[in-house]
């Protein structure tokens, strides 16, 4: 099988796909909407790229992309804890307090604030495309007093020595990755992360009518389906106009979801199904399982 994913290597993006398809082709994309061409194309079996993370939310550029330009079902879900850790070359692990340059992603070393101020005070933050172009960066200049912030999963690719474990400031930050196929098939995993099943539908509400939104969300309401989020992106025709991203936490049913949708189109919604797929959790105990 082949796995696509937002690269490049030793991403988080990759630490998801290695924990849930040890056995499969990995092959890295540049970008999010390369990688969900390339499931389009037939290149590969399946994509997986970002859809939100606790501190900095949705990824606009993958639901845009999945809605205005290829749409592709989400077939599967992947959570996984952000976990930061500072790495150098072996090199200078003993005297790792002596960096004068931290290398990251803009968003890692934000999410890192509070160990840097304590610890590293006057060391310079450089940004990099990713936290692996950050590690990469600092293995191939040895000769250099530098650190990385990055994942597990990059010290090994490029043979840094983690000198610090966990600097990010928040434990519950986590990452959703959508899987995305060309049909609608499931994919067959077996693993003890599964935790559960979503239902991922498209609203676009009716223009000009009070209360619309009110009225969608009574239609799960009543039925006491629970919805676990409710985001607007706009639509792209014209000022004021949005569409509602709406995730079910339950897969598709006969009677409620369908009821549902039946209702919000009799209210003159257009509803889509993005899908309804398992999800799987990589806890903290469970990130060694392959």
């Amino acid at each position: 099988m082949k796995i696509g994913y937002l690269g490049p290597k030793a991403t988080f993006t990759d630490l998801a796909v290695t924990t849930m398809f040890p056995r499969a082709e990995k092959i890295p994309y540049h970008t999010i909407p390369e990688c969900i061409d390339a499931v389009s194309n037939e290149e590969i079996d399946a994509g997986v790229v970002p859809l939100e993370n606790a501190l900095e939310g949705s990824v606009n550029l993958t639901l845009d992309y999945l809605i205005h330009e290829q749409l592709l079902p989400i077939v599967g879900e992947i959570i996984a804890p952000i976990q930061q850790h500072l790495m150098v070359h072996p090199y200078h692990a003993h005297h790792w307090t002596e960096v004068k340059e931290i290398y990251s992603h803009s968003h890692a070393i934000a999410q890192c604030h509070k160990f840097l101020h304590a610890n590293l005070k006057k060391a310079k933050h450089v940004y990099m495309t990713s936290t692996s172009a950050a590690a990469k960066f600092v293995s191939e200049r040895p000769h250099l007093p530098i650190a990385a912030i990055a994942n597990r999963l990059a010290a090994e690719e490029y043979g840094l020595t983690i000198v610090q474990e966990n600097i990010h400031d928040y434990d519950y930050n986590h990452t959703r990755f959508i899987i995305v196929r060309k049909q609608n098939e499931p994919l067959k995993i077996d693993s003890p992360l599964y935790a559960g099943d979503k239902t991922t539908l498209m609203v676009m509400l009716p223009k000009d009518q009070p209360g619309a939104l009110h009225q969608v969300l009574s239609a799960f309401a009543w039925r006491k389906l629970n919805l676990t989020k409710i985001e607007s992106r706009p639509a792209k025709t014209g000022l004021g106009n949005y569409f509602f991203i709406i995730d079910i936490d339950q897969k598709m049913d006969e009677v409620l979801i369908p009821g549902a949708i039946a209702e919000l189109e009799a209210l003159g919604c257009s509803v889509q199904v993005l899908g309804s797929y398992p999800y799987y959790s990589i806890t903290k105990e469970a990130k060694n399982l392959k």
